[in-house]
């Protein structure tokens, strides 16, 4: 059995995909907001209103990611904050200065 090695580069996620079009706009966005977006975007007719909670967890933790890569950051109060430390109310923007 071979691998496919033709195609060595992977594709991102969707989320990341989300939070960097969500951070793109702008202004600093809640994980909320965009997980709000993603259940949206693939809701059925049958899907629950609080649908999106199943895609907070996911938002956040592909959000430390980017953040330790330096993507974007994540912000507390408006104050840029450790990626390791995120907890509580944050939003997340393009990387900022400290």
């Amino acid at each position: 059995m071979t691998q496919d090695i033709e195609n060595p580069e992977k594709e991102e996620d969707p989320i990341i995909l989300y939070i960097m079009s969500a951070v793109e706009r702008g202004s600093p966005v809640a994980p909320r907001d965009i997980a709000i977006e993603i259940a949206d975007d693939r809701a059925r007719e049958n899907s629950p209103k609080d649908a999106w909670r199943k895609y907070l967890l996911a938002v956040k933790q592909q959000a430390k990611n980017l953040a330790r890569q330096g993507r974007i950051s994540i912000l507390r109060r408006g104050v840029p904050i450790d990626p390791n430390k995120m907890k509580g109310l944050v939003k997340f923007s393009l990387p900022v200065k400290e």
